[in-house]
């Protein structure tokens, strides 16, 4: 048995879409809510109600449980995340568990420049994370991750509604940060096939995909896919971030959150080769994988994502 968390997100509907594909019996975790989960479609899996603050649950979510991938965290809900709590002590929590139940394999996805000494609050939380994990004592596989796309990310989809929604594009900076795409499916991929690979065992591993460039050029990318061209005015990062928090604030369908900035604060790269050095194939380039924002009436999206979020921000 194979326990996801963060089985509703953008990975985790991926991958567990892949683990079942393989045959793989899977439980995912879902924390107590009065909504829907959304969970991949037509995909039988199993489902353990518990937060990652409930360590019994927990442990009862972890019963025959073999490997654990661990997905969940709180970035992506912005200013109403709490991500020391989910993040860091939510992993301590289930990193403990799986020591103590001896479960075989705890694979974690982070991201790339997680340390916690960082400046960023959002890479710091992730490189305690990744600490609690290392000292428990667990098999481990810690994966720290470029930017990642692919249907229903925060990347693509979101620049996508954003440039359909407002008149102006604003530019972290100049454009200038180099980023390195991944796409989610090359990501499955690593995740996959590392169980079977022992050199990969507690080893914290840097990938991302095969091509970076600026993220002037990724937006330009993007806008000429859906068919749409904005004026991109660039911003420095303090003006940028206080115009995040501005925005998500009035408008609860605002496409990022508080914590975006940080992704954009500096070079977010890593060796090209990564991928093809660890796991003997080539990712995706960028411009090949970008068929889930094509056909698609982005505005409308935009509209329909916003009084969405606006209707369950007020009840």
């Amino acid at each position: 048995m194979i326990l996801v968390t963060g089985g509703t997100g953008f990975v985790g509907r991926a991958l567990i879409r892949q683990l079942v594909a393989n045959g793989e019996q899977v439980r995912t975790l879902i924390r107590p809510s009065p909504r829907t989960p959304n969970l991949p479609r037509g995909v039988p899996v199993e489902v353990a109600v518990a937060g990652l603050d409930d360590e019994r649950s927990l442990r009862a979510a972890l019963r025959g449980v073999d490997v654990v991938y661990h997905l969940a965290g709180a970035e992506h809900q912005g200013a109403r995340a709490n991500i020391l709590e989910t993040d860091a002590r939510g992993t301590l929590n289930l990193a403990k568990a799986a020591a103590d139940l001896r479960i075989r394999r705890f694979l974690y996805v982070s991201h790339l420049g997680a340390d916690r000494s960082s400046y960023y609050p959002l890479l710091k939380v992730k490189g305690i994370a990744e600490e609690h994990i290392r000292r428990s004592g667990v098999a481990h596989t810690i994966f720290r991750t470029a930017l990642l796309y692919g249907p229903e990310d925060h990347f693509t989809t979101a620049l996508a509604r954003m440039v359909a929604f407002f008149p102006l594009m604003f530019l972290p900076r100049e454009g200038d940060v180099l980023i390195q795409p991944l796409w989610v499916e090359d990501l499955v991929t690593c995740l996959l096939w590392s169980l079977d690979l022992p050199e990969t065992v507690n080893q914290t591993l840097d990938v991302g995909g095969a091509e970076y460039f600026p993220f002037r050029q990724a937006a330009e990318i993007i806008q000429e896919t859906i068919g749409k061209r904005r004026w991109m005015l660039p911003l420095p990062l303090p003006y940028l971030r206080a115009l995040t928090v501005l925005l998500e604030s009035a408008m609860p369908g605002f496409p990022f959150s508080t914590f975006w900035v940080d992704y954009f604060s500096y070079n977010r790269t890593c060796a090209v080769d990564s991928i093809p050095r660890l796991f003997g194939f080539l990712p995706a380039r960028f411009t090949y994988r970008l068929d889930h924002l094509k056909g698609v009436n982005w505005k409308r999206r935009a509209w329909q994502t916003f009084f969405t979020r606006y209707s369950l921000a007020k009840s």
